[in-house]
């Protein structure tokens, strides 16, 4: 049974306490720009999803966690501990040792209850901003909004997930992981949420995209690279349409057949299929579906690595768009015979507190060395870019119908 002894931090206690409160993506990518892009120069821009949010209470306490975010460092503990993840490098960890995050890079405002939030810089000095600073703003807004959630009804609803996975024998090989970081209620609930999983269910519980909780938890931290990794190719090599291939290429170098699951729709899935051949069939472990259909998108998967005689059952296929436990069990129980299914839970788990709906946001990289980049997804509204003329130039060198996911 869920405990509900787990203390939340006051109200005037910081939303992040470590640098390593953020994805293990950002890591990764980032020891990877140090070692081949460390000159390059992007942008990233904010969006709200949800268009009728006033963030006019809200921006002097997130000016005030922004500042405190700066002043971090990483501990030798945390260093040392990082140091333990065979695909970290010492170089990297020396760099580490130096980094801070520079709010000089980072441009806020609000107008009329719209946040506007824009960073520009060096991708090394940036990169880590994104998760830590959405989490801040999603903590602020839920502390502002919706100071009082029903913790009794949170704890049952998290009990009845737990119950649902454990209810059903069938579930035998069911793995899921925790990717709630970036649109939590809270840094204490986000803790309170994997304890219990991890206690409950040892066996289908597969570990945290959050580093800091997986270093005090001692479990496995979960993931590989971002959309804005594949995005920034588009500008960094001499054409266009070459520039998934070319990011595939920099992650195998860096890594070596390590961290080797591949994102799918940064420019669709379909122009994603057309670059993933033979050779970034074999050396990739799998794909993540982060927007469109899951059973169309598992479907072309499938189809894909039949066509090229490799066998799908050896493949993990990973699942991390806006799932529910019961959307992620549904995807299990279908495919789990013809790959190896795996699942991402973001906001089902860490924000699903009922007295309110969870914010939807994102911090999203626009620009890299001055030229516009973009995402174009595979679902309706999760386009984005700050370039109209350039999406639709994307869109035509990759024969994507820009219609349908804008």
């Amino acid at each position: 049974m869920i405990n509900s002894h787990i203390q939340h931090q006051p109200q005037d206690e910081y939303v992040i306490e470590s640098l390593l409160d953020t994805d293990l993506y950002k890591f990764t990518m980032m020891q990877t720009v140090l070692h081949q892009h460390p000159a390059a120069e992007v942008e990233y821009h904010f969006r709200s999803r949800n268009l009728d949010l006033d963030f006019s209470d809200c921006i002097d306490d997130i000016a005030a966690e922004i500042a405190h975010l700066c002043q971090l460092k990483l501990t030798e503990d945390e260093l040392a501990y990082l140091g333990t993840l065979d695909y970290i490098k010492p170089d990297f960890i020396h760099f580490l040792r130096l980094f801070r995050l520079d709010q000089r890079f980072i441009h806020l405002s609000c107008h009329q209850g719209t946040l506007d939030l824009k960073i520009r810089g060096p991708w090394l000095h940036t990169i880590l901003f994104e998760v830590p600073l959405l989490s801040i703003i999603s903590e602020v807004y839920c502390r502002r909004h919706h100071p009082k959630p029903d913790w009794q009804g949170a704890r049952s609803r998290l009990q009845d997930k737990i119950d649902l996975v454990k209810s059903d024998l069938t579930h035998g090989d069911f793995r899921f992981s925790d990717f709630g970081t970036r649109r939590r209620y809270s840094r204490a609930w986000q803790q309170e949420v994997v304890i219990e999983l991890a206690q409950q269910l040892p066996q289908q519980f597969s570990g945290t995209s959050n580093l800091d909780l997986a270093r005090r938890l001692n479990l496995k931290p979960v993931g590989t690279l971002a959309h804005e990794f594949m995005q920034a190719f588009q500008a960094l090599g001499p054409r266009l349409i070459d520039s998934q291939k070319m990011a595939l290429e920099a992650w195998v170098h860096e890594y070596r057949g390590q961290l080797g699951i591949a994102l799918t729709d940064v420019v669709g899935m379909d122009a994603f299929l057309r670059d993933f051949d033979l050779y970034f069939a074999k050396l990739f472990d799998g794909l993540r579906q982060d927007s469109g259909d899951p059973v169309e998108w598992t479907e072309k998967a499938l189809a894909h690595y039949r066509r090229l005689n490799i066998d799908p059952r050896s493949k993990t296929l990973v699942y991390s768009d806006g799932l529910t436990m019961h959307s992620a069990l549904n995807l299990y129980q279908k495919f789990k015979d013809q790959c190896k299914p795996a699942f991402g839970i973001g906001t089902h788990l860490t924000n699903d507190i009922m007295s309110h709906s969870p914010i939807n946001i994102v911090l999203k990289m626009t620009r890299c060395n001055g030229q516009a980049v973009a995402k174009l997804s595979d679902s309706p509204g999760k386009a984005m870019s700050d370039d109209e003329g350039y999406m639709a130039y994307l869109a035509q060198v990759f024969n994507v119908n820009l219609a349908a996911v804008k």
